[in-house]
């Protein structure tokens, strides 16, 4: 006789729902996360130092020193007395030996050369630390989905940066130039902090799995990370501003502050000689006129500083306690920095207060763009740790 069924029993001998799996956002990203972080917490490092050499290059005017262009043969240097004395004749030819250093003696060449000799090296070790590492993660198929192109775009820029070098040294080695064009210094150091920013902002995101930042980003505060990026800007706009007094040795002829050697507004800061006893078009004082560009560097740092304590009141009433941290480190950072320009003015742009306050640029912008990811993807605190 056949049993009698339960009313259940073909709902219990189905196929039960599988149970819900946690990492499911993350399923397809995959690849070495950690690894290829590891590899660009390394180029980033690299890119900070380049920018560190390429400073004391510029203030110790070696920047010229090498008059040719060699991506591959360049990196060898001078090996006997025959290859310094070829190396010293080239110099000898270009016109910054001859209006402004003849008489220098083949010691005093070396100690410049090598300077610009380490700045170039330095960018082909970045080069081949970004090419072994690609192409390693690209042949092991361990770049995570989506991030073949932000890994590629990398070396892109690094190799359009070699390039914007070359033509900035080539600006300063015809007619009669001393030094490279200011506004081809400004490129090439601008360019630099993108690439500088972009592999920060890849280390950052590295960090976390996709789905820890899809989760974290439901708490993202809008409005404070349109007034970081609006801070990073800026900040930006004055790295390049830094960049052209730099460039034309500006932050050498007034040595004073709050005025300008007695004045507010510098006086003749609209003219640029042309050389033949007239003047060139406005334009040029932007970019060639020491007195106007210090001042624009001089204003576009008190604005800086204004917006930079806007932003910071915003940021320290944020609801995540890492978040806090991040803007009052920001603060911080923005005071010393102010009070390096004011120093690197009253000393003329000595060379150990000039590179700090380029240090200086560089921990405030890497700051900025933390404070800024950590607005997009904030890091929720906890009652029990006290980190709310």
């Amino acid at each position: 006789m056949a049993q009698k069924r339960s009313i259940f029993e073909d709902v219990g001998d189905q196929a039960r729902t599988p149970a819900p799996q946690p990492g499911l956002v993350d399923r397809g990203h995959g690849g070495a996360r950690q690894g290829i972080r590891l590899w660009l917490m390394l180029i980033f490092l690299l890119v900070s130092a380049m920018i560190v050499v390429g400073g004391l290059t510029r203030l110790t005017d070696s920047g010229l020193s090498i008059t040719e262009w060699k991506p591959i043969h360049g990196a060898l240097p001078p090996m006997n007395d025959a290859d310094w004395a070829e190396e010293f004749a080239k110099y000898q030819a270009s016109p910054e030996y001859q209006i402004q250093n003849a008489g220098m003696t083949l010691e005093a060449f070396k100690s410049i050369f090598w300077w610009e000799w380490g700045h170039r090296q330095l960018g082909r070790v970045i080069g081949l630390v970004w090419a072994a590492g690609f192409l390693g993660f690209l042949a092991a198929r361990k770049i995570p989905t989506g991030w073949t192109g932000r890994l590629l775009g990398l070396g892109a820029l690094g190799g359009v940066q070699g390039a914007i070098g070359w033509w900035m040294v080539s600006s300063g080695l015809k007619g009669t130039m001393v030094d490279v064009a200011s506004y081809r210094l400004a490129l090439h150091l601008g360019l630099a902090f993108v690439i500088l920013g972009l592999t920060g902002w890849y280390v950052l995101l590295l960090g976390r799995s996709e789905g820890e930042l899809l989760q974290a980003r439901r708490s993202r505060e809008g409005r404070l990370f349109g007034l970081s990026t609006g801070l990073l800007h800026l900040a930006f706009l004055q790295i390049l501003l830094g960049a052209l007094v730099a460039g034309i040795d500006a932050g050498r002829g007034f040595p004073t502050w709050p005025d300008m050697n007695g004045q507010f507004f510098p006086a003749d800061a609209f003219y640029v000689p042309d050389g033949q006893g007239g003047s060139l078009p406005l334009w040029h004082a932007f970019f060639e006129n020491p007195g106007l560009v210090q001042f624009m560097h001089r204003m576009v740092g008190y604005l800086l500083l204004i917006f930079g304590v806007v932003v910071w009141n915003r940021g320290r009433k944020s609801v995540h306690g890492s978040t806090r941290m991040a803007f009052h480190a920001v603060m911080i950072m923005l005071l010393a920095q102010v009070v390096l320009g004011i120093a690197t003015a009253l000393t003329a742009a000595h060379l150990h207060v000039a590179i700090t306050h380029q240090i200086g640029a560089i921990l405030l912008w890497v700051l900025i763009l933390r404070a800024r990811y950590l607005s997009q993807y904030p890091v929720a605190g906890s009652i029990r740790e006290g980190t709310l």
